[in-house]
């Protein structure tokens, strides 16, 4: 992998970047739609390519290795092949899905006992095996195993976590070390940084992340249900120790305002389950603020879903027609739903790479987080 800092904003620490890896380039800073099974929900590949146009998406090990197994993903010759994706991929090391469990799970310093949320079957993730699954999938950036404390954490479960985490760390990077690149390209590995809401501990995860040394590096723990405010004071303390050279990767976040608040911060790559999950609910992301298309409001509004015209759906369909779909439960709503929000989010940090490349970002940056916060 390379990167390529092109412009820091002069009135923020906003960034504009390109990552190279052998399934292309990614223009940062950018949003990830998640792909979490091999598949961006309700929407086809060919509309996740024309229409919403990512330059990466991503998938999950924790549900790959249950669904369809490994054998299924290496014989099909890695997750690109599969589903049929010749784009780039990243893969979460399953951490995150190891925190949600929190009723099925056990966790040690060898690693994480689970119980699969499919058939009850008892499994067992260590850094080592989850570095070989993740080179089995063959996703372009694969993501270090770690343990995601929850909101709120106390402090000494914290710091053992964070410790923990960092020990893990090693044994991913020295495994990694012995394990071949499978499918003909290479794979980048991103350490992550954690310590809940503690800005002592972010500082000392941060510092030993930032020398390990690898090529790019994430931060995890946050958007697990901590005010804004302390997301944003974490990510800042974070962002001032992780090196300027290297890709920086905030896990799981967020809202629209989120995302422009993070970039900022410096942040360069995003990813969030938020954009499909509100559109198979009804709620539509727009620049001048959300809209819940279920509500009466909307039942003869034959004006297009978004004028600005991001995505075919939006102007192709109106907010009537798209209100009609959702009160019938027709699922061709939650689709049309789908495709704008996610066509927003990418619009969204590829707009903000513009700004930061002519320099207005932080007024541009100002205007928008106050537009969007409007409900419509």
């Amino acid at each position: 992998m390379n990167f390529d800092l092109k412009k820091t904003d002069s009135k923020s620490q906003a960034r504009a970047g390109t990552i190279t890896t052998d399934h292309g380039v990614i223009e940062t800073p950018i949003f990830m739609p998640v792909g979490t099974l091999g598949t961006v929900k309700g929407v086809h590949q060919t509309e996740l390519k024309n229409e919403i146009n990512p330059d990466i998406i991503l998938g999950n090990t924790y549900h790959l290795y249950l669904r369809p197994k490994l054998e299924v993903l290496e014989q099909a010759g890695g997750l690109h092949k599969f589903m049929n994706w010749d784009r780039n991929i990243l893969t979460d090391s399953g951490g995150y899905q190891v925190y949600s469990l929190s009723g099925r799970r056990k966790i040690n310093e060898e690693g994480v006992k689970f119980k699969s949320h499919i058939d009850g079957s008892m499994h067992f993730f260590t850094p080592e095996n989850v570095m070989e699954i993740q080179r089995t999938i063959g996703a372009d950036i694969i993501m270090a195993f770690d343990e995601c404390t929850p909101y709120p954490c106390d402090y000494n479960y914290a710091k053992r976590s964070m410790h923990m985490t960092h020990r893990w760390l090693d044994r991913c990077i020295n495994h990694l070390e012995k394990l071949p690149f499978k499918y003909g390209y290479e794979q980048t590995f991103f350490p992550i940084v954690q310590g809940s809401t503690y800005k002592d501990l972010r500082k000392q995860s941060a510092e030993y992340i930032s020398n390990a040394g690898a090529e790019a590096n994430a931060i995890g723990g946050l958007s697990v249900g901590e005010p804004a405010e302390e997301m944003y004071a974490m990510t800042e303390v974070v962002t001032e120790i992780l090196p300027k050279d290297k890709p920086r990767y905030l896990m799981g976040v967020g809202t629209p305002i989120n995302i422009l608040e993070n970039i900022a911060l410096g942040i360069d790559m995003f990813d969030c389950v938020m954009p499909t999950r509100n559109a198979r609910n009804g709620m539509l992301f727009t620049a001048h603020g959300t809209i819940n298309i279920k509500n009466k409001k909307w039942e003869k509004d034959f004006s297009p879903i978004d004028e600005m015209g991001i995505t075919n759906v939006d102007t192709y369909y109106s907010k009537a027609y798209l209100r009609h779909l959702f009160v019938a439960k027709e699922m061709l709503g939650k689709q049309i739903a789908s495709i704008h929000n996610l066509g927003f989010y990418v619009w969204l940090t590829r707009e903000a790479r513009k700004h930061i490349i002519a320099g207005d970002f932080r007024e541009w940056k100002d205007k928008m987080v106050k537009q969007m916060d409007n409900r419509l």
